[in-house]
């Protein structure tokens, strides 16, 4: 999973990408790209470790992006390509300013998140328009097109018009044939506003308000990222936080995109695999590797609450909760599963 950070000048952005990452602070390289793997956290994984003993244990990952340029609007100029960096992530997470700091006019959180929705939208609708006078031209010119991209690009352009991000169209936005445009207010989108020390408040923003926000304090949680495991548990605790940024926004981006994981387990190997939420065992399969989708024979399934409960393989086959799962199963979140193939 791809997580593209963006947002516009002074919302912090880096500040977040360094606490969502653990990274450094570095600010001669606040001019060009930066890119931080974490895995994300999972007791499952730490528990089926314990009892299998694997030579390796892999996480999951999450990779997260900060682009070299700002994007969104720069000085009243829409300028596509600087959304170019973040078109191949998976979603998108917007910062805004919530805090006050020195030489900035007072945040206007609200006004913030509208300019760069209605930027991504502006610059769906132009790519969308181009594609359009594309196919018009090889209609005149006798060439044949798909009537269904026509369509769909139609759908499309009204939506965009109305000012609405296709994501709310989740029908449109995961259409296979528009899959290449990778346009931008199609992406899963996860708002953070970037909060003083001791504000807990999100904006008002009535209807205008994003769908989906939480707050962070991104200087704070930055300082957080840099402490070991035991200090920044009793710095939590002492201020009463729940949990870091890191695990919110991780759980929070996995819900938005209805993420979950299976796992696979034995002596060589632990390990946990992203998938999307009612995806078939054969599609799961074909995430380990295209090999095993092509001779899937069946899946063997036991959930983690079963194997936990039983203590071992083993006893859970004796128990009946071990089971056989043909292609069509859909996968749920937290089975283990081995799957049978022969190529």
């Amino acid at each position: 999973m791809k997580l593209g950070i963006i947002g516009l000048p002074g919302s912090g952005k880096a500040t977040v990408f360094e606490a969502l990452t653990g990274s450094l602070s570095d600010s001669g390289r606040r001019d060009e790209p930066r890119i931080g793997t974490i895995r994300v956290p999972d007791r499952r994984v730490e528990v089926l470790s314990d009892m299998y003993r694997p030579r390796k244990t892999l996480f999951a990952q999450v990779v997260y992006f900060l682009p070299a340029k700002t994007v969104g609007r720069q000085d009243g100029a829409r300028a596509e390509a600087l959304w170019n960096p973040v078109r191949d992530c998976d979603a998108l997470i917007h910062v805004i300013r919530n805090f006050n700091a020195p030489g900035l006019d007072p945040p206007t959180p609200v006004a913030d998140h509208l300019a760069v929705a209605q930027d991504m939208i502006l610059t769906d609708l132009v790519s969308v328009e181009k594609r359009l006078e594309r196919l018009d031209q090889d209609r005149k010119r006798g060439k044949s097109s798909q009537p269904e991209e026509l369509s769909l690009l139609n759908e499309c352009r009204q939506i965009l018009e109305a000012e609405t991000p296709l994501r709310t169209r989740p029908d449109i936005a995961s259409a296979p044939l528009l899959r290449g445009f990778t346009f931008l207010s199609a992406k899963p989108l996860l708002t953070l506003f970037n909060n003083e020390d001791e504000d807990e408040q999100t904006p008002e923003g009535g209807s205008e308000a994003p769908e989906s926000a939480m707050i962070i304090k991104a200087k704070l949680e930055q300082e957080i990222a840099q402490m070991t495991p035991e200090e920044a548990e009793e710095f939590l605790a002492e201020f009463h936080i729940g949990a870091s940024a890191r695990d919110r926004v991780i759980q929070r981006s996995y819900e938005l995109m209805g993420l979950i994981s299976f796992f696979t387990v034995g002596e060589d190997e632990v390990r946990a695999w992203t998938i999307r939420r009612q995806t078939d065992a054969v599609d799961a399969a074909d995430v380990i590797h295209s090999d095993i989708k092509k001779g899937f024979i069946r899946a063997e399934v036991v959930s983690y609450q079963d194997l936990l409960a039983a203590g071992s393989h083993a006893e859970a086959r004796k128990r009946g909760t071990v089971r056989l799962e043909g292609k069509t199963y859909p996968v749920q979140d937290g089975d283990i599963i081995n799957f049978r193939f022969n190529v």
